[in-house]
């Protein structure tokens, strides 16, 4: 350590002790910036939401339950073509369960469908956040019995 020991030590604390100060200034931004952060970023994405089962928020999802209720209806490989403020439209997969002899004995069926995602309101518990509260799906090659081409639920939210 030189011809001080001492002194060496010291300086040597100082160093890492300054390395160590400055790598968390940058690894961990202060609290403050990081909400800033989340504030621009809130206003940078005001494209509406999919409210899911549980209530969550969820952009461009690749599978979506429709039926919360029993899950014999979901949407699944939805590839988004277009999400912003006015709709979303893709093109994926409706899984229905026949029920067939009773839903719990049933077959899910896959059809392929367009999904458009649409009327986006304000959230009531986050007028900040919009959801998107009307889904359409049209069959585009065959479509469970009984099923019109095109049908439409509402979306909770």
């Amino acid at each position: 350590m030189g011809r001080n020991p001492m002194r060496a030590a010291i300086t040597c604390c100082a160093a890492a002790a300054l390395a160590v100060a400055m790598g968390t200034s940058y690894a961990a931004p202060s609290a403050q910036h990081t909400a800033t952060d989340r504030a621009a970023h809130s206003r940078q994405t005001q494209d509406p939401v999919l409210i899911d089962c549980a209530s969550q928020p969820r952009v461009r999802p690749e599978a979506f339950v429709l039926a919360c209720g029993d899950g014999n209806s979901r949407l699944v490989s939805v590839h988004w073509l277009r999400w912003d403020a006015n709709a979303a439209v893709g093109r994926g997969t409706n899984a229905v369960n026949d029920c067939d002899p009773y839903c719990a004995a049933g077959t899910f069926r896959s059809y392929p469908v367009t999904v458009r995602l649409d009327q986006p309101r304000a959230s009531e518990a986050d007028p900040g956040e919009r959801h998107y509260t009307r889904v359409t799906l049209t069959y585009t090659d065959g479509r469970p019995d009984g099923f019109p081409r095109t049908v439409s639920y509402p979306l909770s939210g």
